[in-house]
C-alpha cells in the first residue's frame, strides 16, 4: 500500500527550543492512524509543518509524494484542536460557504449539510446562528465542515473532546463511514479506546521523538501484551526509554 503521508528526518525548533527532533514515519493510503502523545509531545507542530503552516528546521513532509498544496491533487480535510466558525450566521449558511470553497456547487454543498445536521440530530437548527449553539453542537458542525466533499484524507485534532459517550460514539460511527469509503484518517486524541477501536497503525509521541510505531498489535506486543491506556503511562512514566528506530 503506497504512503498518503511521508515525514522523514523532521526537525522543528523555534529559537534555542526544540520541539521535533529527527522524527520519521509514514501514513498509509486508505488506513486510520493514530497520532499520539501527551499536550506538548509535538502533534500539533507536526500536523502544523506537514500542512505548510510551518516551516520545518530540517527534514521533509509529503502528502501526496510532495510538500502540500492547497492546489494539489489531494482533498483534505483538517479538523484543528482550536476551533473556528462565523459565530454570527447561521449553520447553514456557514456550511454552504465552506462547502462552497471546497469546490461544491451552492446546491451540493447545502444538500450535503443538510444530510449531516439530520444525521447527528442538528436539523433543527440549521438556521440559528451558531453563536447560539452549545459547544459541543458547534464541534458537531466544524466536523461536518471538515468532511464536506468526502476528502480522501482527513486530519482529526481531538474530534470528540468535550462529548459525552452518546455524542463520543456518533461520532465515532461517522468517522467509520469515511473509512469504509477508503478515506486516509489522522486521528489525534487522547480516547485509547477510540484508538484501539479504528486505528490500523499509531505512533506515539513524546518530546517530539518516536517513543512506539507500528500497527496497534505491533506496538502492545513490544510492551508485553499491555493495553494502549499502560503503554502510555509506562512512556510518560519512564523517561529512559529507549526511542523506536525508525531505519
Amino acid at each position: 500500500m503506497e504512503n498518503i503521508i511521508s515525514i522523514k528526518d523532521f526537525s522543528m525548533k523555534f529559537g534555542k527550543t526544540s520541539v521535533i527532533d529527527n522524527l520519521s514515519f509514514n501514513v498509509k493510503r486508505g488506513e486510520t492512524f493514530g497520532l499520539l502523545g501527551s499536550n506538548g509531545s509535538g502533534k500539533t507542530t507536526t500536523i502544523r509543518a506537514l500542512l505548510g503552516i510551518y516551516i520545518p528546521t530540517s527534514g521533509k513532509l509529503h502528502v501526496g509524494g510532495a510538500p502540500y498544496s492547497v492546489s494539489g491533487g489531494i482533498k483534505l480535510g483538517y479538523l484543528p484542536e482550536e476551533r473556528g466558525l462565523y459565530k454570527k450566521e447561521s449553520v447553514i449558511d456557514v456550511m454552504t460557504y465552506f462547502g462552497q470553497l471546497k469546490g461544491l456547487s451552492r446546491d451540493d454543498a447545502r444538500g450535503q449539510s443538510l444530510e449531516y445536521l439530520r444525521k447527528v440530530k442538528l436539523d433543527d437548527k440549521a438556521t440559528t446562528r451558531l453563536d447560539k449553539l452549545s459547544g459541543g453542537q458547534q464541534q458537531k458542525v466544524q466536523l461536518g465542515i471538515t468532511i464536506l466533499g468526502d476528502p480522501e484524507l482527513l486530519i482529526l485534532d481531538e474530534p470528540t473532546k468535550g462529548f459525552d459517550p452518546v455524542n463520543r460514539r456518533l461520532l465515532m460511527n461517522i468517522i467509520e463511514e469515511h473509512q469504509q469509503k477508503g478515506a486516509t484518517v489522522i486521528l489525534v486524541t487522547h480516547q485509547m479506546e477510540e484508538v484501539e477501536r479504528l486505528c490500523d497503525r499509531i505512533v506515539l509521541l513524546k518530546d517530539g521523538k518516536a517513543h512506539a510505531y507500528g500497527t496497534v498489535d505491533e506496538v502492545r506486543q513490544r510492551f508485553d501484551g499491555k493495553s494502549l491506556d499502560d503503554i502510555f503511562i509506562h512512556i510518560y512514566g519512564d523517561e529512559n526509554l529507549e526511542e523506536v528506530d525508525h531505519a
